[in-house]
Parts: C-alpha cells; sequence; structure tokens
C-alpha cells in the first residue's frame, strides 16, 4: 500500500496494555485515505487497507449504522476531516488550523465541521429504531478498537516528505566532491556541463520494441453468494409483505426494509471472505435511502387487504363503523342513505386513495389526512410532503339542521377527497 510500512507479525507493537495508550497509539498511525480503491472520500478504504480486511466490510457497516440509527454518516464525516489523504501531510481538520499541509479546500473542511452540528443531533434523536444510533456508535467503535489491539502492529502509514525537501547527497573521494543536485554542474566537468547536457548520438541504437496489447479483462463471475443472498432476501421481502398486507401488525414498511438489509448484509460479509458478494451493494444502496426516508415520512400500516373498495350504503345498519385498506383506493358514497340519517365513521388506508362524497344538507364535522399526497376536504386543500391534517365543520347551503356526519379519513400515502354529491 502507498505510503504505509508492513511489519511482521513477529515485530508487533509492544506497550499497548491499556485503554489510553491504545488510543493515542491509534492516533499517532490513524488510517490515511488512499486515491485508488475510493468510492467517495476513501474512509472505508482507509480503515481496511490499515487493518488488512475487505473495505467492502467497512462499507457494510456504515451502510448498517446509517439505516439503523442514521449514525453512519456522522462517523464517515468525522473519518473524512481526521483521517489524512496518503500523500498529505496532515488531515484536512488539522490542516485548517495550521498544522501541515493538506490537499483538501479550507471550504468543504469548515462545510463538512458544520454538517455535525446537524448530522450527530439527528442520528442519535428517536426514530424508527430507537436507540440505533447509540447502539451503532457503539459497536462501531468497540469493533475499531479491536482491530487496532489486534491488527495495529500492520501497515503503519508513514508520512510523506514535504514538498521541496532536498533528498539529494555528496560523497567526496580524494578531495574531490560530486553532488547529485542539479542546481550547477560538476565541477571536475572541464566543459562547465552536466552529463546528462551532453546530447550525442548512441552508434549502437536498441531497437525499438512495441509491448504486446494487454489481454482482455476477463469478466468477473456471478457469485454464488450473491445469487443465494438475493434469493433468500427476496423470498423474506415477499413474505414479510404478505403478513403486513394480511393484518400482522408488525411488519410494517420500517421492519421490512430492515429484516431486508440485514439479509444483504450478512449476504456481503459472506461475500467478502469469499471474493463475491460486491453486486449486492447495488440493491442496499436504494434499501438504504428508502429507510432513510421513512424516518422523515411517517407511514401509518392499517389492516385490511389490497384492492379497490366502493361502498353506497343505502340503510344507516350498512354504513361500517370503519373502512380501511393496506393497498387501494376506497370510494364511500353516502348520498343514497335515508334523509336525517346521522354517520360516524373513519376511513383509512396506507396506499391509495380515499373519496368520500356527502349530501348537500348534512352537517359534517370532517379530519382529512395524507403524508404524501393531495388533500380535497369540503373547499380546503392540501397537497406535498408531510402535510398537516385538515379539519373542516361545513353546515352545508342550508345552515344547521341537517343529519350529524363525523368523518376521519386518512391515508399515509395517496390522495385524500371528501366532497358533496
Amino acid at each position: 500500500m502507498s505510503g504505509t510500512s508492513t511489519q511482521p507479525p513477529g515485530t508487533s507493537k509492544s506497550g499497548l496494555n491499556g485503554f489510553e495508550e491504545t488510543v493515542k497509539d491509534f492516533w499517532v498511525s490513524r488510517p490515511r485515505r488512499p486515491k485508488q480503491g475510493r468510492k467517495a472520500a476513501g474512509v472505508a478504504a482507509a480503515i481496511g487497507n490499515r487493518y488488512g480486511i475487505d473495505p467492502v466490510l467497512v462499507r457494510v457497516a456504515l451502510v448498517a449504522a446509517t439505516v439503523f440509527g442514521g449514525i453512519g454518516i456522522a462517523l464517515y464525516v468525522v473519518g473524512w476531516l481526521l483521517f489524512a489523504d496518503e500523500h498529505d501531510e496532515v488531515s484536512p481538520i488539522e490542516g485548517l488550523i495550521g498544522r501541515g499541509r493538506t490537499s483538501m479546500n479550507p471550504a468543504l473542511t469548515v462545510v463538512l465541521a458544520c454538517s455535525l452540528f446537524f448530522v450527530v443531533p439527528w442520528s442519535f434523536a428517536g426514530n424508527w429504531f430507537d436507540g440505533g444510533g447509540f447502539f451503532g456508535f457503539g459497536l462501531l467503535m468497540l469493533a475499531l478498537y479491536l482491530l487496532h489491539r489486534s491488527r495495529g502492529q500492520f501497515n503503519r502509514p508513514a508520512v510523506p516528505p514535504a514538498p521541496g525537501h532536498d533528498a539529494g547527497f555528496t560523497m567526496t573521494d580524494g578531495g574531490t566532491t560530486v553532488s547529485s543536485s542539479t542546481d550547477a554542474p560538476p565541477q571536475w566537468d572541464p566543459l562547465g556541463a552536466a552529463p546528462f547536457a551532453w546530447d550525442l548520438p548512441d552508434p549502437n541504437p536498441a531497437p525499438v520494441l512495441h509491448e504486446p496489447a494487454a489481454p482482455p479483462v476477463p469478466r468477473r463471475r456471478s457469485s454464488a453468494v450473491s445469487k443465494a443472498t438475493f434469493a433468500v432476501a427476496l423470498v423474506a421481502a415477499g413474505v414479510m409483505t404478505a403478513l403486513g398486507i394480511s393484518g400482522v401488525p408488525w411488519f410494517d414498511p420500517a421492519h421490512i426494509i430492515g429484516v431486508t438489509l440485514g439479509v444483504l448484509g450478512i449476504g456481503m460479509v459472506a461475500g467478502s471472505l469469499t471474493g463475491g458478494g460486491r453486486g449486492l451493494i447495488g440493491l442496499a444502496v436504494p434499501l438504504s435511502i428508502a429507510g432513510i426516508a421513512l424516518t422523515a415520512v411517517p407511514f401509518q400500516a392499517v389492516g385490511g387487504g389490497v384492492g379497490s373498495i366502493n361502498a353506497t350504503p343505502r340503510a344507516a345498519g350498512e354504513v361500517l363503523p370503519v373502512y380501511e385498506q393496506t393497498a387501494g383506493d376506497i370510494d364511500l358514497d353516502l348520498t343514497d342513505l335515508p334523509s336525517g340519517t346521522p354517520v360516524t365513521t373513519i376511513v383509512r388506508t396506507t396506499l391509495g386513495s380515499s373519496t368520500v362524497i356527502v349530501p348537500e344538507d348534512a352537517d359534517v364535522q370532517v379530519t382529512c389526512a395524507s403524508s404524501v399526497g393531495d388533500i380535497e376536504c369540503l373547499g380546503r386543500s392540501h397537497s406535498g410532503l408531510g402535510n398537516a391534517p385538515i379539519t373542516v365543520t361545513d353546515l352545508g347551503r342550508d345552515g344547521a339542521g341537517g343529519p350529524k356526519y363525523n368523518l376521519d379519513v386518512t391515508t399515509s400515502t395517496g390522495s385524500v377527497e371528501v366532497r358533496r354529491g
């Protein structure tokens, strides 16, 4: 590895007898971010190269920590700021305070440091895996500590020389000084020109050899571990989705994505030990983004099933107390009820649209809510992401005196409409 000095196992660094000494030694010999093999800033590649493990393992751990709590993003930014580039003298945060040379732009360093004031509180705030930030932070710090205790003596980085350092040397033979510096010609040259300036033709030039074309890079074979992991993840997600649709409370979208990511993580760990599993990253990344989205958008799973519900009750006894569906549209027409019939009902879906039509003379008290979508509620409307519920009291054109309608119409993703007809 560039910029490292590898020691044999028998020369392990001694004296790491306690926590404090281990932490100090880690800081002195902390990983350096390589130019090759990095996917973003090179933090995972730096840790992998430093301790002789597959960087894919480090990336999986950071992704898992991001999904289950969010601390993975914060730790990656901290590594970006504290790990120097392999060609730099110091880390970006040390370069910002003038401790040495770093190639990172100071403005980017300031932006990354300021972002921690937002990322860290978000990581430790309550989310769909409560306590996941603290748990993930503890596990990653423990893993890094144990890695340094067991493998910290290998691949210890070497600080690159400062720019402008003169690596030339001199040697003396019989009172004549010969210098490797190119600033002045050697003293013994009668022409006053350096030897490299004698541009004389070679009487016996070497024949020009054409290098053979490089053989084509063999296509990476598909890993059996990747195929098996993908199949298990697909079956697990399908079974959990079916259970969630059938009304089992625990199998909501957050838990389904979390368990699926856990299966993919196990597959990537197994694949890294057998030289495969990298193809699973393309599936884990969008699932991780979906998991993060669930922390910002409240998705409320309800019972029911899949499909559309079209209900037109014609008597008070035909009005259900709750109309609910996991995935599908609900259309409820209450205009065929006998005049003067009061109604109290709830209409809710997880994924789909809900439409309720009420009589012209009804005195309506209604609450309309949609986390993601459009709301049209007796003349009041709202649309977008994270909509606040709308509560409307509408007595109709004829004023008070009509039948009482108490309605609650809710969906997690989809449109909600309540109108007269």
